[in-house]
């Protein structure tokens, strides 16, 4: 295989995805895949305290209820959408995104475990990016500092624009050199 058919080749899948990918409004009805969402990122936090499988859920339940009405009420406006790959059986993720007047901010991108590392997250970070460049308004998002996804904010051209306890607030703006 010559190197350009092997580089058309690998890049074929990103291609593919990307077309697969579609946003639709949270709805009632999807609290309990939303909670299993965010179930999904305290994971392995949890798995390093000794409560037992009934305190993680009630501990899981409380922070789900005091981030969704947080976000609720600091950010009345802000889009979130569940995200659907065609030809899966279940939504594969969560896209929280506020349109600020100044900036776009991330509330939160998750994307299920098993579904990650597709580039889903990916493509939807670069389309985030593009509508915010168009508006010549940057894009920020809080990541934990030991979240494996702070690689890909940067390899995307987030900076860390501040550190806040175990978090940083990463930047990317519209007029960075890439």
């Amino acid at each position: 295989m010559i190197p350009e058919e092997k580089a058309q080749e690998e890049k074929a899948p990103k291609e593919k995805i990307e077309e697969k990918i579609t946003l639709r409004p949270v709805q009632d009805a999807d609290d309990g895949f939303l909670l299993s969402v965010y179930t999904s990122t305290r994971t392995d936090e949890l798995s390093l305290v000794p409560w037992s499988p009934e305190q993680k859920d009630a501990f899981v339940r409380m922070q789900f209820t005091a981030q969704k009405e947080h976000y609720a009420a600091r950010y009345p406006a802000a889009s979130h959408d569940i995200i659907i790959l065609e030809g899966t059986a279940s939504p594969v993720g969560r896209l929280y995104l506020d349109r600020g007047a100044e900036v776009f901010h991330i509330l939160d991108i998750t994307i299920l475990p098993q579904h990650r590392k597709a580039g889903t997250g990916s493509f939807l970070l670069r389309q985030i990016m593009a509508e915010a460049g168009e508006c010549g308004k940057p894009v920020t998002i809080y990541v934990e500092s030991f979240n494996p996804a702070l690689g890909l904010f940067e390899r995307l051209g987030f900076q860390k624009d501040r550190e806040e306890g175990l978090h940083f607030l990463m930047k990317w703006s519209p007029d960075a050199p890439s």
